[in-house]
């Protein structure tokens, strides 16, 4: 499942891409026909996101809720004008594919093919087709305009320039302001979206408040926002604190620590497109780490490996439904 920063990027994409532009809406698939009537011919107003959830305003207070969930994703094709604020094209969105424009610096590949090294400046336009999601997949070169439709699209979202398409998501609804708002109120603190001090008090009073165990907590999106299944693993470890230990008896000082080290990770998150969880790198360790995901996480997916730090072995288990890989001696 996309974690918050992938969602962040993408809702910086549609910023870009489609804020300002009469978008023309329609459902390939046939499952969101009737919204999609309603969206076309809007012009779009603005696309923000809170945790794993995007909302996207078009004239006339009409909303769509968008929560990719685990298998939804985005794919976009035509000319992509990319944020200078977050890694530019050829460069990952978040867990996700942004290819199709030459950067200055000499790419540092994975094993998908992605470039995850970060590009900070003037905007870049890419033509191709490129995708957004926790899948990847190579540009495509298009050969005609308006794209094919490729597989079961539920809304593609269509401008004079620029296409994006949707597939498999949990959640594409409309919404009024008002549910939109109480939506929002639903999810716990986003440290891209709260204000820094009063997210922190929330997140901090809804562990205390709880005798879930704090690796449960931190998946669940009414207590914190865009927290998931990778990011889980890696911030429990860095505070080597034991994944099963009640929120209401984790100390105050270990959450305010917690809040503040995810505030760290997602914001670069947002602007590498990698959930790298690993400091302190020297330039060799570092290319590797952008060039492999095994070489960036200290636990996750690590299940039998020795720990990075103490060389006891790493263990996996299922937690909020998840597997949650843990070092039972850094993190007794």
């Amino acid at each position: 499942m996309p974690e918050g920063h992938s969602v962040h990027r993408i809702a910086r994409q549609f910023e870009r891409n489609f804020v300002g532009r009469e978008v023309a809406a329609s459902s390939p698939q046939g499952r969101f026909a009737e919204g999609a009537a309603l969206l076309s011919g809007r012009e779009l107003r603005e696309a923000r996101a809170v945790g794993k959830q995007m909302f996207v305003a078009f004239d006339g207070d009409l909303w769509l809720r968008v929560h990719l969930g685990l298998y939804g994703a985005w794919d976009f094709a035509g000319d992509i004008l990319v944020d200078p604020t977050i890694a530019s094209a050829n460069g990952r969105m978040g867990q996700t594919n942004q290819r199709g424009t030459m950067l200055d610096e000499e790419p540092i590949l994975d094993a998908a093919g992605e470039n995850s090294l970060s590009s900070i400046g003037a905007p870049r336009r890419a033509r191709g087709r490129v995708r957004m999601s926790e899948q990847t997949t190579g540009l495509q070169e298009e050969t005609e305009w308006p794209p094919p439709v490729v597989g079961q699209v539920r809304l593609r979202l269509l401008t004079e320039r620029t296409c994006a398409d949707l597939r498999g998501p949990t959640a594409c609804v409309l919404q009024s302001p008002d549910e939109v708002v109480a939506t929002i109120a639903k999810l716990g603190p986003d440290p891209l979206v709260d204000d820094p001090t009063l997210g922190e008090e929330r997140f901090v009073a809804a562990v205390r408040r709880k005798a879930t165990p704090i690796g449960v907590l931190l998946m669940d999106q009414a207590v914190v926002s865009g927290i998931g299944n990778v990011y889980r693993a890696e911030l429990l470890f860095r505070a080597r604190l034991n994944p099963h230990v009640p929120g209401r008896d984790v100390p105050e000082e270990v959450l305010r620590q917690l809040w503040a080290d995810w505030s760290r990770l997602l914001r670069i998150g947002v602007d590498t497109g990698q959930m790298m969880t690993m400091d302190d790198l020297d330039a060799d360790a570092y290319r590797r780490a952008m060039a492999s995901r095994d070489d960036r996480h200290w636990v996750y997916h690590r299940a039998g490996l020795p720990c990075r730090v103490c060389g006891t072995t790493i263990v996996v288990e299922e937690a909020a439904g998840r597997k949650l890989y843990w070092c039972p001696r850094c993190q007794a």
